[in-house]
């Protein structure tokens, strides 16, 4: 019984020793290339459990096909107006070609392709940078800074003008600017320059807001001087009107002093009933004493004496 099961023990190993030599595994995380005697024969990106003719015949590689990050040395930089800048770039990347990956690199070898990786993101980063002003990048005024945009600009580089993919079997997902900074020097003159951009604007806001009080205070004048001339001419107009009504009341008063007070009583009388008002007032009040009876007022003949 205890031979029998060393034996059993023994043909295990001997198959799972098999199984590792003309076997092998692929994981969801990995994609794997097989070599046959040096030469590359299979690329494999789907998971599973696959054969292969033991070593030397064939070699399997195995890649890592998860997102790594590689950032580039802290460098300086110039901008578009030659203001120097130092900044620290990062690309997000994967292998995308395991058989341009191998070819591309030493075996594969990840260390290689990062090194490969930050001496292009430093060509990128100059190139785009250079193509740029410092005001888009450090700015008071937040929609003026553009940061999106240059590293869409830097992926762009890296994807379509570098061709990435075709030349290591990388891919790009993601460049990003993970520091900018600028030397003393700089960020003193930088400082200066928006102050006085700010006093620029400042003084261009002070002189619009004058001309614009200005320009009130005439269009107030101009109306003021045609409401008095309105007024004025309606004054007068008025003031006619009333001299006119007096000179008539006057002859009519110099005519029959009488008949005269009694229609201007009339008149009054008038006045006060046309709106249904209320009066409460003894009967014998002049004029509403005219209610009651009417005087015996008869009109002057042309040729009486006063």
């Amino acid at each position: 019984m205890k031979n029998l099961t060393i034996t059993i023990f023994i043909v295990l190993i001997v198959v799972i020793m098999g199984l590792y030599l003309v076997s092998f595994q692929v994981r969801e995380t990995e994609t794997a290339l097989v070599t046959k005697f040096g030469d590359p024969v299979r690329v494999i990106t789907e998971p599973g459990w696959y054969c292969k003719w033991p070593v030397p015949i064939q070699q399997v590689y195995k890649f890592d096909s998860r997102m790594r990050l590689v950032e580039a040395p802290v460098g300086e930089t110039t901008t578009k107006g030659a203001v120097p800048i130092i900044v620290n770039t990062f690309v997000v990347w994967k292998i995308a070609d395991p058989l341009q990956f191998f070819n591309a690199n030493e075996h594969g070898s990840v260390t290689e392709a990062e090194k490969k990786l930050r001496s292009q993101i430093s060509d990128t980063q100059n190139r785009i940078i250079g193509q740029h002003y410092f005001s888009e990048f450090v700015n008071s005024d937040p929609s003026k800074i553009i940061f999106e945009d240059i590293e869409k600009e830097m992926l762009d580089d890296f994807n379509i003008k570098q061709n990435i993919k075709d030349r290591y079997g990388i891919e790009i997902k993601t460049v990003g600017i993970k520091q900018l900074k600028i030397s003393e020097d700089v960020s003193k003159d930088v400082f200066a320059r928006m102050i006085a951009e700010r006093d620029r604007k400042t003084l261009a806001t002070i002189a619009e807001g004058n001309a614009e009080a200005t320009r009130i205070k005439t269009d107030a004048n101009s109306i003021k001087i045609e409401l008095l001339a309105a007024a004025e001419a309606r004054a007068k107009a008025i003031q006619a009107d009333g001299d006119a009504q007096a000179a008539k009341s006057y002859k009519l008063l110099e005519a029959d002093p009488e008949f005269a007070i009694f229609l201007r009583n009339i008149e009054a009388l008038k006045k006060t009933l046309e709106k249904n008002s209320v009066i409460v007032l003894s009967t014998d009040a002049y004029p509403f004493s005219m209610l009651k009876s009417m005087p015996a007022i008869v009109p002057r003949s042309p040729n009486e004496s006063k």
